[in-house]
């Protein structure tokens, strides 16, 4: 037999295969791309939501943020809860892939995710809705990718340490709550007080903040933000990391 491939290799070719789970999987799309997508396009177009005089303009930042959350917090989450229940990780762990690199071909596949949902997403918005602007898109793309390397990280906590029922059950239940009190598709000023201040330091509200700051005002940059969604990343890796387990 011949000496293992590096590490590196390892971690991309699980990347990659990740990858194409994700994108081969209905259900997985319809919550990454589907749903963002059709919460842009339908509160764009009908005035229901208080989102002010330029609603794409309003929504664009939440709509990223959702995305982030629905691959990482949702679909990923699943989609690896299960793999655990049914052995799938099992297999995995007696391959020469260590939790570790396991863990990082994840985050790799998220981000790579991500990135095609904030292409698409920019581009509807674009070329199909009229947007435009003269904020720091650079900054709103790094920003989300960072965000949905976050959030996998949480949903792999959730995934590596609960049983998949209750993961399926959790991370749907944290998606529809974190959308409805970080002020993704109405105006964060609406929400009370003590929930703005609380959405505030979520890792949704907190990204929520970064990107309309980035895309809303030239040269802005919202750091105050981007040190509470790095440090849920920190924390969120760690746990995932202490925590995973191959078996259920």
């Amino acid at each position: 037999m011949g000496a293992p491939a590096p590490r590196h290799r390892a971690v991309r070719a699980q990347a990659g295969l990740e990858l194409r789970l994700l994108l081969r999987n209905p259900e997985s799309l319809l919550v990454t791309l589907g749903i963002p997508l059709g919460v842009l396009v339908f509160f764009s177009v009908v005035d229901i939501l208080p989102v002010g005089d330029d609603p794409v303009a309003f929504l664009v930042p939440g709509v990223l943020v959702i995305s982030s959350m629905g691959t990482g917090l949702v679909a990923v989450a699943i989609q690896t809860a299960f793999e655990r229940k049914y052995g799938v990780l099992k297999r995995i762990g007696a391959t020469p892939l260590t939790h570790t690199g396991y863990l990082m071909a994840k985050g790799l596949a998220v981000v790579a995710m991500v990135a095609f949902q904030v292409v698409a997403i920019l581009a509807v918005a674009v070329l199909f809705l009229g947007w435009r602007t003269n904020g720091m898109v650079v900054v709103a793309v790094l920003g989300t990718l960072l965000g949905g390397f976050v959030f996998a990280a949480i949903g792999l906590w959730m995934a590596g340490s609960l049983k998949a029922e209750m993961t399926l059950a959790l991370s749907n239940t944290l998606f529809l709550v974190l959308v409805l009190v970080s002020g993704l598709a109405f105006d964060p000023a609406s929400l009370p007080g003590p929930v703005a201040a609380i959405a505030g330091l979520l890792p949704s509200g907190a990204l929520g903040d970064v990107l309309r700051s980035a895309l809303a005002v030239p040269g802005s940059v919202d750091v105050v933000g981007i040190v509470v969604v790095f440090a849920w990343g920190v924390v969120a890796t760690v746990a995932a990391a202490a925590t995973f387990s191959w078996e259920p």
